[in-house]
């Protein structure tokens, strides 16, 4: 997953339920242009806000290590057959 890839849930995710990116922002307590440069995939977002946002968006984070493939690829087809 890339910075690019989350930009792009993120603002899914806030067009389809039909908030501006100022409500948005106001809602979750950024400015706008941390959310613009967030959805832009800018690389150097502070990740305490970005989290923020996801969280607050209606995403949960998951940090799974390489290591556990098995759950990775658990995770990976739950998503692709949703």
């Amino acid at each position: 997953m890339d910075v690019k890839i989350i930009g792009r849930l993120v603002r899914d995710a806030r067009k389809r339920q039909k908030f501006t990116q100022a409500e948005a922002a106001g809602y979750l307590n950024v400015g706008t242009r941390f959310l613009s440069d967030l959805e832009n995939g800018k690389p150097t977002i502070q990740i305490g806000k970005a989290f923020q946002v996801l969280e607050g968006i209606g995403f949960k984070i998951l940090i799974v290590p390489k290591a556990n493939l098995k759950l990775i690829r658990h995770v990976e087809d739950h998503l692709n057959a949703g």
